[in-house]
């Protein structure tokens, strides 16, 4: 799995930071976690091809997460796209799709999924599952989890002390089931280990709430917004946002591994301010900047 940041800035783009979109390669399969204004710009400088995107997970439709939806599927259509495009968001995205295509006047070219999500997964694959949530924003909005599934792998030096060679026959260990090899039975325990998989949490756009924090509950990576600083909070009340504190105790309190911090608001030159403020809560944290990239 590879992560690019493609916008870490929230409602006004500065010279440096981009609308918001972050970008999930896994398998080679491109999953979007918001498509602000000038998304496809931004993917044209980090040498990645339009087409790799699958799937479009919208936050909510305040403008500087979904600007650069527009843009984007005409670039698509004028690209042969050939595969079903996915686009999920919060309720009322249908409407606001329908309300788009008319605005303007997009040619129809591609087929596209969309689904409106709320709570619980809504997207469940053979390796991995996404989870929506609705958070506490001014407008419909929804956090994401993306899970990938553990693996099972076998236990090579069981298997040679044991003389069992390696071949199709393994296939049954491979599915958790025991085998018998030579008339003994080799269980599928010791045979076989598992590998857990990787968790993401995306998060933008709200104040505290629980469904934050089950979503990014023993995340290998949360990624929040930071909006403002820890002083600023009533600001962010006002606003609805995160501070750098709160997406600090947010990892805190959800035992998260790895903070990301995003979505700076545009009064903030560097982000040293903000970083300090959430390493007073949580210690393994970092500052997005544009194209920045993380392999988990």
């Amino acid at each position: 799995m590879e992560l690019i940041f493609l916008g870490t800035s929230c409602m006004v783009p500065t010279k440096d930071r981009n609308h918001s979109a972050v970008l999930l390669t896994f398998k080679g399969e491109g999953i979007l976690f918001d498509c602000g204004e000038g998304t496809q710009r931004q993917l044209k400088i980090a040498d990645i091809p339009h087409t790799r995107i699958r799937k479009i997970l919208i936050t909510h439709w305040h403008g500087d997460h979904v600007l650069g939806l527009p843009g984007l599927i005409q670039t698509l259509e004028a690209s042969n796209y050939e595969r079903v495009l996915e686009v999920f968001g919060p309720p009322g995205t249908k409407k606001h799709m329908e309300h788009m295509f008319k605005a303007f006047r997009l040619d129809n070219r591609i087929s596209i999924n969309i689904t409106e999500v709320e709570g619980g997964i809504f997207c469940n694959t053979e390796e991995y599952s996404i989870t929506a949530l609705p958070l506490e924003h001014s407008v419909p909005i929804v956090g994401f989890r993306f899970q990938e599934k553990d693996r099972r792998r076998m236990n090579l030096t069981f298997l040679k002390k044991t003389g069992v060679p390696e071949g199709p026959h393994l296939g049954k260990l491979q599915e958790g089931k025991d085998i018998l090899w030579k008339g003994k039975k080799i269980a599928v325990e010791d045979a076989t280990y598992i590998v857990p998989g990787k968790s993401i949490a995306y998060i933008v756009d709200t104040v505290p709430c629980k469904n934050a924090v089950d979503l990014a509950k023993e995340t290998d990576l949360l990624i929040a917004e930071a909006t403002y600083t820890g002083e600023m909070e009533l600001k962010a009340e006002e606003y609805k946002h995160l501070t750098a504190k709160d997406a600090a105790l947010l990892a805190n309190n959800a035992h998260a591994k790895k903070l990301v911090l995003t979505h700076f608001s545009q009064r903030y030159r560097d982000t040293a301010e903000l970083l300090e403020n959430a390493k007073t809560y949580f210690s393994n944290v970092a500052c997005a900047q544009d194209f920045m990239k993380l392999k988990i």
